[in-house]
């Protein structure tokens, strides 16, 4: 059975742990990003607003996935949610990848053809390149519903993941399924990810070349391109490697699921490449720390003070026994 092989505790740790950090991590970035949109939009920050979009539906759904894990795997929500979430935890994964390419392109751009591209750098181009990453990725991903349709075995016996979401599938929708895994890893992953590893490679190089830049900035360009990379590499190339093992062996590694549990680790990377590309996320992010330590160092001081009353009462209260112990003593 597929929940004997999976260890419950390390996925319901995974979605917990990304659910904490994630969501209040991406809120804070989206009211960040709201707001400079609605001030001044630039097409990087339209860009990045569209991708904590993308986090915090995933973050949304994420309790109907620790519920399936907390059920030893078994769907026991209403069915309509099963395709639903199926549909919004595959797409984040394809539209983060799309929109992380576009922000390397962005900031390739930017370093590579400055002039040029400042005359032709507009807010509208971001919003059209985002709508077509929705689009694309949501068309591709409506699979989970396109798939039911074939979701019978042709001897006449009832399927077998009547009780598991988007986990088995009969001998039809694997003959559908995997030759469709493998064309989404080559055209929404590797196109994506060749085209990210090339820009960060030549955006580093030319801005680390550029005497005058500042060395923080620097510094900035160089912890991007590694962010982006790693979410690349640890969240989504295992994942979509499941595709090509999938579609030689004609059926789903059974590796899938961990390789699947680490692209839910993307909504908590992001931030990164969000404190990275951003100053206004930056400024965020250190104003809500500040106030953090210091509501903790204010509740770490009303916490002493009665503590340190109650010794200064218990205190007073010796010395008044001491002082009437010789009366007693003499009486």
């Amino acid at each position: 059975m597929m929940e004997s092989t999976i260890s419950i505790p390390l996925v319901l740790s995974v979605y917990i742990f990304t659910f904490l950090t994630g969501l209040p991590s991406n809120l804070l970035a989206f009211y960040t990003f709201l707001v400079k949109v609605r001030q001044k939009p630039t097409p990087v920050d339209i860009l990045l607003l569209n991708l904590t979009v993308s986090d915090l539906l995933l973050l949304i759904f994420l309790p109907f996935k620790m519920v399936e894990a907390a059920s030893a795997m078994v769907w026991l929500l209403p069915p309509f949610l099963c395709p639903l979430t199926s549909f919004i935890y595959y797409s984040s994964i394809y539209i983060s990848s799309l929109f992380l390419m576009a922000v390397s392109v962005e900031r390739y751009l930017g370093v590579a053809f400055p002039i040029k591209y400042k005359l032709w750098r507009r807010p509208a181009y971001a919003v059209a390149a985002s709508l077509v990453f929705w689009v694309v990725s949501s068309c591709h991903c409506s699979i989970v519903y396109i798939i039911q349709i074939f979701d019978h075995i042709p001897n006449g016996t009832t399927p077998s993941n009547k009780s598991h979401c988007y986990e088995t599938f009969s001998t039809p929708q694997l003959q559908i399924l995997m030759p469709f895994r493998l064309e989404l890893f080559l055209v929404l992953f590797c196109i994506p990810f060749t085209i990210t590893v090339f820009c960060y490679i030549n955006f580093v190089r030319i801005l680390v070349a550029l005497p005058n830049i500042p060395a923080r900035k620097k510094q900035r360009a160089v912890g991007l391109a590694v962010a982006t990379l790693s979410n690349f590499i640890i969240c989504f190339a295992p994942y979509n490697l499941s595709h090509v093992v999938g579609f030689i062996q004609n059926e789903s590694p059974h590796w899938r699921v961990y390789a699947l549990l680490l692209t839910t680790l993307n909504a908590s990377l992001d931030p990164a490449i969000f404190y990275f590309s951003s100053t206004a996320v930056q400024r965020a992010f250190a104003s809500c720390l500040t106030g953090l330590r210091h509501r903790l160092s204010s509740l770490m001081s009303q916490c002493h003070v009665p503590s340190l009353t109650c010794c200064r009462e218990d205190g007073k209260e010796a010395e008044g026994a001491n002082a009437h112990e010789p009366e007693e003593s003499t009486t």
